[in-house]
Order: structure tokens, then sequence, then C-alpha cells
């Protein structure tokens, strides 16, 4: 026999995939709905392409089908001349629609039966037997479409960016120490009062950079500050003597090159008055005192001016503040080398993560199981230590996104600039989200600015648009 021709309709909630048939009667425009609880199928039935000799008929039953199930829907009866006449004498057929042969026949098949859960991943065959007045003629099958009710559910492809190696890896320890110096000298006291703990401070912050063979210390800044209160010009001799005290401390420990000993001092340190004053607004007089230590008096006179006017808060502030403002900032600059194998890396974040670099974390990242936890803790260490990079953002959004976290997704993709890959990831999170018209518009603007994953992504929302 000849195979039928069909033409594939995209029902309102089945996708229709035609597959090949062989029959003797063509069909067309098959379509399959479903409404509520019910199936709704119809096509366009035409003449047979063999002529159906005046004593023959053809049965023609679509049937439902998933191998196991199956449902015969309400025949057609295409007769010839004869056996119509003799089938209306005798009545049979009387409950199926009977049609006599003609070339230019066409019947236009409904039928609505009750949906039910086998039928979601099922096909739709026609089931043709022809029959001569005495005998059977023969039996055929054609497969008209695949019927696919199953929910769409977005399962993006996830982009990740490849972040750009550092040429050097540059990183600094920064710290305050606050070193006491007996009333106005600036001889260092190593076991006077606090000192040994916070020269103790200043010795680890070196020492975890320079016993660590992968690292080289470039730079040691020391910054010395004192406290308003005093003659400014004695302020400016304690705070430069007590900052080349420390610096000369520190040389005799380590005989470092003196091309990387940096030194500054800042006699009286009114930045930190103005930070106690803004961090405490419920400070009595903070304004006025503010508009002093904001004025254009001398160091001099502004601490006169707070200590003569608001008595009490000076008072407070030079038991509570000032001691606070005499410290010694120090900065250990350093460079590290690079590393490139997973293993290496993975040690290394154990014990000193802020030796590595974004790109080297994407590396070990990269070489665990995708979507594992320590995959997922690997991009979130990396968001952590580069809290405000484009790359690092985007990369823990994926990561987020992938374990279904769309919450944090949110919060990193804040961050992760407006890149292609940025806006196809808040694509996926407007799509998981439900806002697939939004999402359409993201993808289709990665798609345009080169992101190859989009189309897929697109042909997936428009699928699920479609159902809905």
């Amino acid at each position: 026999m000849k195979k039928a021709f069909f033409t594939i309709c995209m029902a309102t909630a089945a996708l229709l995939a035609p597959i090949d048939a062989s029959a003797n009667v063509p069909v067309s425009n098959v379509k399959v709905e479903r409404s509520n609880s019910n199936l709704i199928v119809a096509m366009k039935v035409d003449a047979p392409q063999q002529k159906v000799g005046s004593n023959n008929q053809i049965v023609l039953t679509p049937v439902i089908t998933n191998g196991v199930d199956s449902l015969r829907l309400d025949p057609v009866v295409i007769a010839g001349r004869a056996r119509y006449i003799q089938n209306q004498r005798l009545g049979a057929f009387e409950s199926v629609p009977m049609y006599r042969y003609a070339d230019n026949l066409t019947i236009d098949y409904s039928t609505v039966t009750p949906y039910a859960q086998w039928m979601e991943t099922s096909q739709l065959v026609l089931l043709e037997d022809a029959s001569g007045c005495c005998n059977n003629l023969g039996h055929d099958v054609a497969q008209l479409a695949d019927i696919d009710f199953a929910p769409r559910v977005f399962a993006p492809q996830f982009v990740f960016v490849t972040p750009a190696a550092e040429a050097v890896k540059t990183r600094e320890v920064k710290g305050s120490a606050f070193i006491d110096f007996k009333v106005n000298q600036t001889v260092i006291l190593p076991e006077y009062r606090r000192n040994p703990e916070e020269l103790a401070k200043i010795r680890k912050s070196i020492d975890v950079v320079r016993d660590n063979k992968d690292t080289r210390i470039t730079s040691l800044t020391i910054t010395g500050y004192a406290s308003p209160e005093g003659p400014y010009d004695n302020n400016v001799r304690l705070a430069d003597g007590r900052t080349k005290a420390l610096c000369d401390y520190v040389q005799k420990l380590y005989s470092f090159d003196k091309s990387i000993l940096h030194t500054s001092s800042v006699p009286e340190d009114w930045d930190g008055v103005l930070a106690f004053l803004n961090d405490n607004p419920d400070f009595a007089n903070r304004q006025a005192i503010l508009d002093i230590v904001n004025g254009d008096r001398d160091p001099d006179a502004k601490n006169w001016a707070i200590k003569k006017n608001f008595p009490e808060q000076y008072d407070y502030m030079l038991r509570n503040l000032y001691p606070a403002l005499r410290h010694s900032d120090y900065a250990v600059e350093y460079v590290v080398r690079s590393y490139s194998d997973p293993a290496e890396i993975a040690q290394v974040l154990r014990t000193a993560p802020q030796n590595l670099s974004l790109q080297e974390l994407y590396v070990l990242a990269r070489s665990l199981p995708e979507g594992s936890d320590e995959y997922n803790e690997v991009f979130e260490t990396a968001v952590r230590m580069y809290p405000n990079d484009a790359t690092a953002n985007l990369n823990a959004a994926s990561s987020a996104i992938m374990r279904n976290d769309l919450n944090s997704a949110r919060r990193y993709l804040e961050k992760a600039g407006n890149n292609p890959q940025a806006v196809y990831a808040r694509g996926i999170v407007a799509a998981k989200d439900g806002d697939y018209r939004a999402a359409l518009t993201l993808m289709k603007q990665a798609a345009n600015a080169g992101v190859e994953q989009a189309a897929d992504a697109i042909k997936q929302i428009n699928d699920i648009m479609e159902r809905l």
C-alpha cells in the first residue's frame, strides 16, 4: 500500500511529532488537545487512494496507545455503493458514521474521550480494516503522531566565565597595633603593659608571609598616629619618633632590606575623631563638636575649643577615645607564585586561601564533579574573597541556580555586571520564576550578543509558553 500523508498541527497542550505511516487512507491536520479532563482528537480523512469496490468497505479506527494500555476511539466506515446500501438495509453501523465512497470524499473527524494519566506519553495510530461482501481484504496500521502531555521542565545549560589570570599576584596583610609608650617618650619597651601582645600581632603578620615558601615580601609600611590632646608640635615629635622606633624594632628582628621599609606618621588622628562621632549619632553635642572638627581652626585650637565648650564630652573622649587613636598601622605587601595543579590549589585553599587568585579557584572548581558540594563551595569561597568582582558573582550565581538557590543567585547577579553571560543568567532566573516573557526577552538579548546556549533556552521557553 502507499504511504499515508498528513500535516501535524500543534495542539493546545500536546506535542505531536509525525511518524512514518503506511496506509491506504490519506490523513491530515491531526490535532490532539487536552481540555480539563477530556482528550479531543481531530483529523481530516480523505477518500482512499485505492478505489473502494462497490461491495467492499474500510473501517477506520483511531487508537491511543502507550504500548501497554490502549483505547479505541469512534470508528469511521467508508463503503462502496452496494455495500453502503446493504449496510443501510441491514441497519449495520447505526451508531457509527458511515460514508459512501467517492473520489472527492472528505471527512472532518472529531471525537472527545475522558483523559487518563497513561495517555500522557502515548501515540495516536489509525487501524484500517478492509473487507469484501464475505471476506477480509486486509489490515493496516498508520502511526499518526506522538502525544506528549508530560510537563515541561526548564533545563537550561549553565554558563561560567573563566576569570582573567593575574599577571603578578600581589597581596597585602594589614593591621593595627597599640604600642604603649611612657608619657612623652618614644622608646619601645617590649615588656611594658600591653606591648607583648601588640608586638606579637605585628610579628605574626610578618611571619605568616615570611615563612611561606610561595611568597616574597616586597614592602612593609608603618604609619604611626598620635591623639589630639597636647601641643601639636609635640604630637609631631611623638608620632614621628614612635613610628621610627617601631620600624627599628622590626628591622632588628628581620634584617629586611631597607628598600622595602616605608614609614609615615599622622601627628593627630582627627579622622578617628570624625569616625567616632559619625558612628555615635546620639553622642551629646555631637553636631557642634563635628562643626569644630570640620572647621578651619588649627589643631591646637580645635582641641581647646572642644575642651572649653564641651568639657563633659571632652573628658569622655579623652578617657575612652583618645587612647585608641594612638596606634600604629602596618601593611605587609607581598607577591605569591601562581598555581595550576588543582590538588595544590585545594591544599592552599585549606591553609592560605588569600594567596589564591580568582582564576586559580576557577581551575579548582572545574576539576570537581559539577554540582557537588565541593564544587559549589569553591564558587562560594571565590565570591567571599572577591565580593565585588563581576566574574566571581556571575559564577557564584550560576552555581546557585544549578542547586536551585534562586535567592542567592539574585543577590550575586546584582554585582555580576551586564555582560551577555550575566544577561543569560538573569534570563534563567526569570524562567525559573515563571516569568517566561521576561526570560524570553533576556535570552534573545543574550543570543544576539553571542551566548550560544541561549538558543536552546529560547526553544524550551517557547515550548513551555505554547503549552501554557
